[in-house]
């Protein structure tokens, strides 16, 4: 989940700290579908839209923001970018696969998935990252997000009609939060990303999420004033979405609740941890092992508790409960996981010094 933060970290734990918050939306997530058995409640259904909304496009979004922090990025060629950048989205996409394999064992292990896209969209952000350098390319990037988004829900109904004639292909091409459209939310996110560093750099990083975080709730508010006006048949669900492949991808009005969202909580995560001093740091542990946290926590939540224990938590204090001590035991993996990893790290640095 993490990429291209390595740079200046110490200075960005904010950052980390939103990436801990969406891993928590996508834990109660699945958890909401996973772990009850009762009929779909308007409680459950909400708890399960909210946290869809927020957990995957905050992780592709984060994946576009943090790309342009990496040391060395404004500098370096298109060559050495890809020699950096594809073997790792490469890695993640693999992962992905891996967990197809473990995990959903009743689906093909080919089918894609949000690692798969944050994967692909390691790749293609290479010649995106590159161009940045030039003045007119965040606009243009945009203008290539927009027209990505909009050619998908232009051909929404022969997209329909497509996986529909060609399920493989479409297990494959269009499952769960397919690259196509939303790596134009990673290039979104790239391009704001370098808009606030810039800012950053001139000591104007607070004034540009206060900006931010009155345009989110501009949008937020005008996602609730349309479903009023427009007298929505479901006010906050996924009824108005497009659904293809049983999977969910917005429409244009939910795209002010999830731009909204994303914006105050980049503006809260940053007030709450840089500005007020609250270090949250379980929070930070989370999303600096976002990655392997995703993958762990779904053998835990599915293989373990829903297949091989059979356990359901059906009234909701049980659930939450149960939720809390997952929680904890995902903390807890997360601090001996980063220290497991340090470890080996600074084992290999006398080995690799020796050698040279």
């Amino acid at each position: 989940m993490a990429a291209g933060e390595s740079g200046a970290r110490s200075r960005l734990a904010f950052l980390d700290g939103l990436r801990g918050v969406a891993l928590v939306a996508m834990v109660l997530n699945h958890t909401a579908r996973w772990w009850i058995d009762e009929k779909m409640t308007v409680g459950r259904y909400a708890l399960i839209y909210i946290t869809l909304t927020i957990a995957a496009p905050t992780f592709l979004f984060l994946v576009g923001f943090c790309m342009p922090m990496a040391r060395g990025v404004t500098s370096e060629s298109l060559g050495a970018l890809a020699r950096r950048l594809v073997p790792r989205g490469a890695r993640i996409v693999a992962a992905g696969l891996l967990l197809n394999l473990i995990v959903f064992r009743d689906e093909s292990i080919l089918s894609g998935g949000v690692l798969q896209t944050i994967g692909i969209s390691i790749i293609a952000m290479v010649p995106a990252l590159w161009l940045l350098r030039f003045s007119w390319a965040p606009w243009a990037l945009l203008a290539v997000a927009v027209a990505g988004y909009a050619l998908f829900a232009a051909a929404y109904p022969a997209l329909e009609g497509f996986v529909e004639a060609h399920p493989q292909v479409g297990l494959v091409l269009f499952y769960d939060f397919p690259p196509w459209p939303w790596v134009s939310l990673v290039l979104v996110g790239l391009v704001l990303g370098r808009s606030w560093l810039a800012a950053h750099r001139r000591a104007a990083g607070a004034r540009w999420l206060a900006v931010a975080a009155v345009i989110g709730t501009v949008l937020v508010v005008a996602f609730f004033v349309y479903d009023w006006w427009a007298a929505s048949a479901m006010r906050f669900g996924m009824r108005r979405d497009f659904i293809l492949n049983r999977h969910w991808t917005p429409r244009l009005p939910a795209l002010l609740w999830i731009f909204g969202v994303l914006l105050l909580q980049l503006a809260a995560a940053y007030w709450v941890m840089e500005r007020r001093g609250w270090r949250l740091r379980w929070l930070v542990v989370l999303g600096q092992t976002a990655l392997v946290l995703y993958f762990f926590h779904q053998i835990i939540a599915y293989t373990l508790v829903r297949e091989w224990l059979g356990w359901r938590f059906n009234a909701w204090p049980g659930f939450w409960l149960a939720n809390a001590v997952f929680l904890v035991l995902l903390v807890g993996a997360a601090w001996a996981w980063r220290e497991l990893r340090g470890r080996i790290a600074r084992a290999r640095r006398p080995a690799l010094a020796s050698l040279g």
